[in-house]
């Protein structure tokens, strides 16, 4: 089982920034994909981004792209998402979750067998 454990959710005014960690352990990041899902109120959990342990590759909703960043290595156990430019529409518990390299698609939450608890990013002025 990967633990992870996210960080750094926090009230930010529209146009602002927010760097999320999420600090995972248990198994290698090379391993596994490593991917960033947001739930708004009332509505489903939403893929947002994803990075890949071996390659680096990266995955982006076509909402946040140019907007948002994940970064991360194959030497750190740590996975980031930088933010910018957040709009009240990204209001949302943000999650990161971990899986193993699989034919199920990084932007599925299906590729994912671990998930951190959470950390919530409230967008309001």
């Amino acid at each position: 089982q990967v633990r992870l454990v996210e960080s750094g959710g926090a009230l930010v005014q529209p146009g602002g920034s927010l760097k999320l960690s999420c600090v995972t352990s248990g198994r290698t990041f090379r391993m596994h994909v490593v991917g960033w899902f947001r739930q708004a109120p009332d509505k489903e959990r939403e893929f947002v981004a994803a990075i890949m342990g071996n390659s680096g590759s990266t995955a982006y909703a076509d909402s946040v792209r140019g907007r948002f960043t994940i970064s991360g290595g194959d030497a750190g156990n740590t996975v980031y998402l930088q933010m910018d430019n957040l709009e009240p529409a990204d209001t949302a518990i943000y999650y990161c979750a971990s899986g193993v390299v699989s034919t199920v698609s990084v932007r599925s939450r299906r590729a994912y067998s671990s998930w951190g608890q959470g950390t919530q990013v409230p967008v309001s002025s």
